[in-house]
């Protein structure tokens, strides 16, 4: 499928819409991996993103098609870090539609984090895929887009 997709930069009025695919995400990614591994709430969320936008605490990319219906979005935030040389991103969410997938639209959205990284002056971007065969193919779409190992697994835990 090829459509025309152009990506926009996330306000307060695209929450909504984004708190609906983090929650297609998430629930894509707890049906993968067979375990309720996240609580959502669209409500919670939505106010959510409205604060971390509101405080620029959170940076949100929206596809979307040329009818304005939304079909994908990538998130970011910076931190910082000695092994990383002071300043960087992280995508902590990165959702195509499932009918969008293999149409360019990751491949466009990963574009514009890396740009706009650059335009922070970031050194990197890192992003964590679960070490599981269920994520192979997302391990290998980053890998295909210049993003490599850096070792490690990420922990968690609940304060």
């Amino acid at each position: 499928m090829t459509a025309k997709i152009s990506i926009q930069k996330a306000t307060a009025d695209d929450s909504h819409e984004v708190a609906v695919m983090v929650g297609e995400l998430l629930s894509e990614i707890i049906n993968a991996i067979g375990v309720q591994a996240f609580n959502f709430d669209l409500e919670e969320t939505t106010n959510r993103l409205k604060d971390f936008l509101h405080r620029e605490k959170y940076f949100v990319f929206v596809a979307r098609k040329s009818d304005g219906n939304a079909v994908g979005f990538v998130a970011l935030y910076e931190s910082y870090a000695l092994y990383a040389e002071g300043s960087f991103g992280t995508i902590p969410e990165l959702y195509v539609r499932p009918e969008f997938r293999s149409s360019r639209v990751g491949l466009s959205l990963v574009s514009q984090a890396k740009s706009f990284g650059a335009s922070r002056g970031w050194k990197r971007l890192e992003v964590t895929t679960p070490p599981m065969p269920q994520f192979d193919k997302t391990l290998a779409f980053y890998e295909r887009e210049g993003f490599a190992i850096a070792g490690g697994r990420k922990l968690k835990v609940v304060l």
